[in-house]
């Protein structure tokens, strides 16, 4: 589309994934973007500071896929060349959760399997390539400029961290936060006159530890994917490993409710050892480990809910974990902010102007719905998370875990339940009256005794 007077300049606050997704999505419409990021950044695969979570197994859902097929398409191969493994979710997953394991067979949905680092390494590279994106690390973002009437962000205060801490005013017609959990947007809001938005918080100490080991024998040519998952309320271990580029298994286990993994070897294993199967554990007793255990908390889950407000700047958006932080156990981050910013994409190209924030907060906010209904349902399942529960959890709850009982006989039952983990289906399509009746005769009748109708395939 044509550049219009007010589309030169776009600052991304924020150089991770969601940041460098909002940078590539700008650069079609904005003649020049800069991501401003705090940490410093290095030519290679790596863990900044300001990314705790990154040393954790990831998993990268359906929306995140197709955001970089769509928008970075080398980076799929370059992914795959250095060493990504890619395949049917539902053929490779050993999954086991609600006291047995998922029904093994071909899903459509195919999933990448690699680490968080090496990913977002290729990502970078692609989108600070595009002529006209500018990668500004080491620098830290102060306050935001207002214009004069206190009514429009016009640009940012910086400090260059890596150059004696000089500061700077850079101008811009667009302002995107995309700079995590610990956005100081409420804050800022708060400084120039405006009400910060309201917050929920979901809360149920959640502790990671993670280790990597050497992956041999027949899992080098035939890798799966382990996932053993607790069933609430009375077992709150959790362990998943997946197979990595080099040859590697990551391996990271978590506990609810401060029933935290150690960061010590031996205890580490141990926690792998008391979670419901040996699955994993008969496989990384025999394998060398590679690094240290690292550990993380993640206290709660938090959504502010910017589309409640009555009054924000314009020329600023709010996009991701800023906005919404999900319990990562459930891998939806990445493919959540990919959705938002297909939104902002979408609002820019059908405006000449910039967009109403109104507008794109209540947009995003029923995107936001659908992980953080899932997250939060899930972490509500242990009577001791403290948060307002959504009406009719328990019920829904109840009905969901009859879900996850069915997908251990049932194909159909599954492909659909894979689909909304994966967030390219609505939670309410576990209702359609077809998933419903099966659900419910999966949880009667010997698995057996139903005649079950195949899998269609569907190519996503």
């Amino acid at each position: 589309m044509t550049q219009t007077s007010n589309r030169e300049h776009a600052i991304v606050i924020g150089g991770s994934i969601g940041g460098l997704f909002a940078a590539r999505a700008l650069s079609d419409l904005f003649t020049q973007v800069t991501i401003i990021e705090r940490d410093p950044v290095n030519d290679q695969p790596e863990s900044r500071k300001g990314q705790p979570q990154t040393r954790h197994l990831h998993g990268i859902l359906i929306p995140a896929q197709k955001f970089i097929d769509n928008n970075l398409p080398d980076v799929r191969e370059k992914l795959l060349d250095g060493g990504a493994l890619e395949n049917d979710w539902g053929k490779v997953t050993r999954w086991h959760h609600f006291g047995g394991y998922s029904y093994e067979c071909e899903l459509g949905v195919r999933g990448i399997a690699l680490s968080r680092t090496f990913m977002e390494y290729e990502v970078r590279k692609a989108v600070t390539s595009i002529e006209n994106i500018q990668l500004m690390a080491e620098t830290s973002v102060d306050s935001l400029v207002m214009n004069d009437t206190n009514t429009s962000v016009s640009g940012v205060h910086v400090t260059y961290r890596a150059k004696d801490h000089t500061q700077e005013t850079i101008l811009a017609d667009l302002v995107v936060d995309v700079s995590g959990r610990g956005s100081p947007m409420p804050k800022w809001l708060n400084s120039m006159g405006y009400t910060a938005p309201e917050e929920q918080h979901v809360k149920i100490n959640v502790g990671y530890a993670t280790r990597t080991y050497t992956r041999t024998g027949k899992y080098l040519d035939e890798p799966k994917i382990f996932m053993i998952q607790a069933t609430p309320p009375h077992q709150t271990r959790t362990t998943f490993m997946f197979p990595i580029e080099g040859d590697r298994w990551i391996v990271t286990a978590s506990g609810y409710l401060g029933d935290y993994p150690s960061a010590d070897a031996n205890e580490f294993l141990e926690f792998v050892q008391s979670i419901p199967t040996d699955d994993i554990y008969n496989i990384i007793s025999k394998e060398q480990p590679l690094t240290n255990v690292v550990t993380h908390r993640f206290p709660s889950s938090r959504r502010r809910r910017y589309e409640k407000l009555d009054h924000f700047p314009n020329n600023l958006l709010v996009i991701g974990d800023a906005v919404a932080s999900f319990n990562p156990i459930y891998g939806q981050g990445m493919s959540s902010v990919a959705l938002q910013v297909n939104v902002m994409k979408d609002m820019l190209e059908q405006h000449d102007n910039i967009i109403s924030w109104k507008s794109f907060f209540q947009r995003t906010s029923k995107i936001i719905d659908w992980p953080w209904q899932v997250a939060a349902g899930e972490d509500f399942r242990y009577p001791q998370a403290e948060g307002e529960m959504p009406p009719a959890m328990n019920l829904i709850n109840a009905y969901i875990a009859k879900v996850h009982r069915a997908t251990h006989h049932d194909p159909v039952v599954f492909k659909q339940f894979a689909e909304v983990l994966n967030l390219i289906a609505h939670p309410m399509s576990l209702m359609k009256p077809n998933i419903l009746w099966r659900v419910l005769l999966a949880n009667t009748t010997k698995s057996t005794e139903i005649n079950y109708m195949p899998v269609q395939k569907t190519t996503l």
